[in-house]
């Protein structure tokens, strides 16, 4: 671990995004200048999306795989990292409408401010703006990589509609959709920065295969926190996720322990949706679901980990690694105990 990634474990996200702040700002730019490339009509509804981003993880993570240096990316990589960003936010305006939610980033969802028919529209126009900049890449392949993502994505949504209410979705099946829906966009935005960054092809896969993990990683930590967060640290509507009679990874692995003890009765009435959310942080806690939970987040951030150690030793792999100590803590900062003290 070198000095940056040390002192970018205790200083959070902040310090991670240092190095690349003015990547981000131009990445700020440049979707902004995109505004005003939809039509007149709904520029102030796309405005509004564009407002509602968070973190940038994904454009961190581009920017991150495709670092040479200090010195200013490439056009390329900002425009890829603004691809990844729109289908991103396309994909938050569709999420909001599926889970009802209220909430983003502790504004009005587009689904609430708008209309659910506004922001279907709205979502598949942010999508078909984020085609229209890959196409314009002088080779196809940053199309054809968007375009696979943005299936994927819209798969894996489909399919966790088609087992909601199904308490008896396989973990294989769980982990299939969050590949799809959530790890996929992760993985590609990793690629594309290490192609338009000039890498090898071997380190491009393993930097997608490190997207990978940590995009699994992430949705782990998401599918934990709408169970036992706090909704106004985190900025967002909680709790959709059993209400819509999603069997995300916590609740499979809890009906899985009552089932092993007998506890049919529970196990009927978490899946009517009886639980009172202090039942189910008992539980929780009675069957240490959250170190269940935790040991499976932090298996795929050393699985991720291990997919660039092969790689030698530069300044780019030391840049994309620094990116787990933002992830890391991520569990310790919505803990079950904190859940059951409110």
């Amino acid at each position: 671990m070198n000095a940056f990634q040390k002192s970018s474990r205790y200083a959070g996200f902040d310090a991670i995004i240092a190095p690349i702040a003015s990547r981000l700002s131009a990445l700020d730019a440049y979707i902004d200048s995109q505004v005003s490339e939809f039509e007149e009509e709904i520029q102030d509804l796309v405005r509004y999306c564009v407002a509602n981003q968070g973190k940038r993880i994904r454009a961190t993570l581009t920017f991150l795989s495709a670092w040479g240096g200090p010195q200013e990316p490439s056009e390329a990589v900002v425009k890829a990292a603004a691809v990844i960003e729109l289908v991103h936010l396309a994909t938050l305006v569709h999420d909001d409408i599926l889970d009802e939610a209220t909430l983003r980033r502790n504004r009005l969802t587009a689904d609430k401010k708008y209309g659910s028919k506004i922001a279907v529209l709205l979502g598949d126009a942010l999508f078909s703006q984020a085609l229209k900049l890959a196409s314009e890449f002088p080779t196809t392949d940053v199309c054809r990589a968007v375009s696979r993502a943005t299936r994927q994505v819209c798969t894996g949504e489909i399919e966790q509609i088609f087992q909601r209410g199904n308490a008896d979705v396989s973990l294989e099946g769980y982990y299939r959709v969050i590949r799809l829906k959530t790890a996929e966009l992760f993985e590609v935005a990793c690629a594309l920065g290490a192609g338009l960054g000039g890498y090898s092809v071997e380190y491009a896969q393993a930097a997608a295969r490190f997207g990978q993990h940590l995009g699994i990683a992430y949705q782990i930590f998401d599918d934990w926190a709408d169970l036992v967060a706090d909704e106004e640290a985190i900025g967002k509507t909680l709790g959709t996720d059993l209400a819509t009679g999603k069997f995300t990874l916590p609740l499979l692995l809890l009906v899985q322990k009552m089932r092993q003890e007998g506890c049919s009765d529970q196990v009927k009435r978490l899946i009517a949706n009886k639980l009172s959310p202090s039942e189910l942080m008992a539980l929780f806690a009675e069957y240490a679901i959250e170190e269940l939970v935790r040991g499976r987040f932090m298996g795929e951030l050393k699985q991720g980990e291990a997919c660039l150690s092969s790689l030698p030793d530069d300044s780019s792999k030391c840049m994309l690694m620094s990116i787990l100590y933002f992830f890391e803590p991520l569990m310790e900062a919505h803990t079950l105990s904190k859940a059951l003290s409110v």
